[in-house]
């Protein structure tokens, strides 16, 4: 049995020096089940330490993939895949198992997984995902939590999708790599790490062009056959994270292995509140006046503001000069924070969708507990700037997306550690 372990903050310490980001968590899956798609070994560098990484390792492993993970560099072999099933009790515990759907069909005709978990942050329906297979000419079977999907080959197909979904796009991507024709997908995603699942397909072997716009074409080919190295994005929310970290704390931060294009939403946000931000190649430098002022924000696919940013800045905008409202557009339960940062000292009054703060002079330490991994990262950074000592429970939600996160906030000045309950 895993140890339930907490996280212990003084606050009050103004964070200085430099700090390194990992690669993504929301790039890194991504790539990991597209490695699927390939018949020779892949390798991939930068690869964070993270819950989510090594679920979809074992997930890999359990299809039959060999897997070789030493430091940021993991090593997968695609060629003898055994199984077309995820185990129900891999697919549970992270959202992104969906992602091996694609891949699985394009390259075998068929799968089997459970419906996946994650944090409960709200809706996330699969019915985009099976719309597009649907559109290649695959039959889906939906039982009981479990989707069975199969396909004599797929056919290219023209695809607009109802919304944007990130997940839908990757997977549809995915598919359509070994699908038979063209393939078009209208209002795909936009984000990041869909143009980072381009170019690694690519460097396969896939023919994919217009990832980062609107509109996608996948010119189908008969196999994927390239060995390959590709090193992974920055984190952007990581990123985003410890610009906040070092906004709320009225710290000077260096932040290295930066994209900076990939964070001008909450670049833009943060100015706009007073803060300094200086952007030079691939790192930023960010430094904070006393006080900063209020501003609206309204969480929107890439390139508006990311959803995932949004408990982080509520925080900040919690000491803020001023009133701010946050509207959520994404995740309808993407405010089960609020009453912890209440619990903290925070005015902050819901109304929908749309979180209304009333900055106030500070925040007091108290005990309170991490719903999900975004609010868990939340809280640290409240604890970071609160009065005497926050504990925050619940802190396995933070592996699945920061890795050692505490121990690299302490080598900027933060007092904070894990100890077991």
């Amino acid at each position: 049995m895993s140890c339930v372990e907490r996280l212990q903050i003084t606050g009050g310490v103004r964070l200085t020096g430099s700090v390194r980001i990992n690669g993504a968590k929301n790039a890194i899956l991504p790539l990991l089940a597209g490695s699927l798609l390939s018949e020779k070994s892949v390798v991939l560098e930068g690869v964070p330490s993270l819950i989510d990484v090594k679920t979809m390792k074992e997930a890999l492993e359990s299809l039959g993939v060999r897997v070789n993970w030493r430091g940021d560099t993991m090593q997968i072999d695609p060629s003898g895949i055994s199984s077309l099933e995820v185990p129900p009790t891999l697919a549970r515990r992270m959202r992104a198992s969906n992602l091996v759907m694609g891949p699985l069909l394009g390259r075998c005709g068929r799968f089997k997984v459970s419906y996946p978990g994650g944090c409960t942050i709200g809706s996330r329906p699969m019915d985009l995902h099976l719309k597009g297979f649907k559109a290649f000419g695959a039959v889906i079977e939906d039982n009981h939590g479990c989707i069975a999907a199969a396909a004599a080959g797929l056919q290219g197909a023209d695809i607009h999708l109802d919304f944007p979904s990130v997940g839908a796009t990757e997977n549809i991507m995915m598919a359509a790599t070994l699908a038979q024709g063209t393939t078009i997908i209208r209002n795909a995603a936009r984000e990041p790490e869909i143009v980072e699942l381009q170019n690694f397909l690519n460097k396969l072997g896939a023919r994919i062009q217009g990832a980062g716009l609107d509109t996608i074409r996948i010119d189908g080919v008969k196999k994927l056959d390239q060995e390959i190295s590709h090193r992974v994005i920055p984190d952007r929310i990581e990123t985003g994270t410890f610009m906040v970290a070092a906004a709320i704390t009225r710290g000077e931060v260096l932040i290295n292995n930066v994209i900076p294009e990939h964070i001008e939403a909450v670049t833009a946000k943060l100015r706009e509140t007073g803060v300094s931000i200086i952007e030079e190649d691939e790192r930023v430098i960010v430094a904070v006046p006393s006080n900063w002022k209020a501003v609206d924000i309204r969480t929107m696919p890439f390139p508006g503001f990311p959803t995932d940013m949004q408990p982080q800045m509520m925080v900040f905008l919690s000491l803020a000069q001023g009133t701010s409202i946050i509207t959520e557009n994404i995740f309808e339960n993407r405010f089960r924070h609020v009453g912890e940062l209440r619990r903290m000292g925070a005015q902050i009054r819901l109304e929908g969708r749309s979180a209304v703060i009333t900055g106030v002079p500070a925040l007091t330490g108290t005990v309170v507990e991490a719903t999900d991994l975004r609010a868990g990262a939340a809280l640290v950074l409240g604890g970071l700037v609160a009065e005497n000592t926050t504990s925050i429970e619940g802190v396995e939600h933070l592996d699945r997306g920061y890795e050692n996160f505490e121990s690299r906030l302490r080598m900027l000045g933060a007092q904070i550690c894990r100890e077991p309950i």
